[in-house]
């Protein structure tokens, strides 16, 4: 195996570029050198004015989300080794405005979140002293999968629905709202309905299925904007035969 391998990485400095353009560097072929680590090499060694986005290194925080050879990937989780004998070609992960360098503008999913609600949403809270709302374990299993999501961002980059239609609410933030309406203790379903069933909602999603196959963590998105499009079908027809049921 060789000792080094070429990091072809993106370089926008919006002061002084126009668009982005390529900067090779050499960085030492470790066995167990993620991508990330060459970016370090270079940040610490060679270059210390690249820019990039990185927590963990774990594969949790999702914050290391970048384009690898053409391929949206957590670049903690993404080994040199594979692209050896390289060169391996390192960009900020599409369908984003680029800040600087690798570092990508995720506003719009800041944004769009919330309208989903994204978190638990009940009609009365029970007081604390009355304990906790317990789950079946088959009541957790429901939603599980889709808890998984760490906000990467690589499904929106992976989806040429959201490239071509910004207004898209997403993959990550359906399947998150999907989280939610499947949780025994949850309430808000009918509250998420009318955005989820939206234009821009579910009904943008045409089912090409990238989003999963980019998710690092199983969640497939793809399968639960598939599975809330039956259920927002299902609850149209519910209102037009019953009028009066809105749940």
């Amino acid at each position: 195996m060789a000792d080094e391998i070429t990091l072809e990485v993106a370089r926008y400095r919006p002061e002084v570029d126009s668009s982005p353009v390529m900067q090779s560097y050499q960085v030492p072929l470790r066995e167990h050198w993620a991508v990330l680590d060459g970016l370090t090499y270079i940040k610490d060694q060679l270059d210390g004015t690249l820019s990039f986005r990185w927590s963990c290194r774990m594969g949790i925080c999702g914050s290391c989300g970048m384009t690898v050879n053409g391929e949206p990937v957590l670049s903690c989780a993404t080994f040199l080794t594979d692209y050896a004998p390289g060169p391996v070609r390192v960009e900020p992960l599409h369908n984003f405005p680029v800040i600087r360098d690798l570092v990508i503008d995720i506003e719009d999913f800041m944004a769009k979140l919330p309208t989903v609600k994204p978190w638990i949403v009940r009609d009365v809270q029970s007081p604390v002293e009355q304990g906790e709302y317990l789950q079946t374990p088959e009541e957790l299993e429901e939603y599980q999968q889709y808890s998984m999501c760490i906000n990467c961002m690589l499904c929106y980059s992976a989806c040429p629905v959201y490239a071509l239609e910004p207004e898209f609410i997403g993959p990550a933030a359906i399947a998150l709202a999907q989280r939610y309406n499947l949780d025994s203790r949850d309430e808000g379903a009918a509250e998420r309905l009318e955005v989820l069933s939206s234009p821009e909602g579910i009904w943008a999603c045409t089912f090409v299925g990238e989003c999963s196959a980019a998710c690092p963590k199983g969640v497939d998105p793809a399968g639960a904007i598939q599975r809330y499009k039956l259920t927002a079908a299902t609850q149209t027809v519910k209102n037009l035969l019953m009028p009066r049921s809105k749940r």
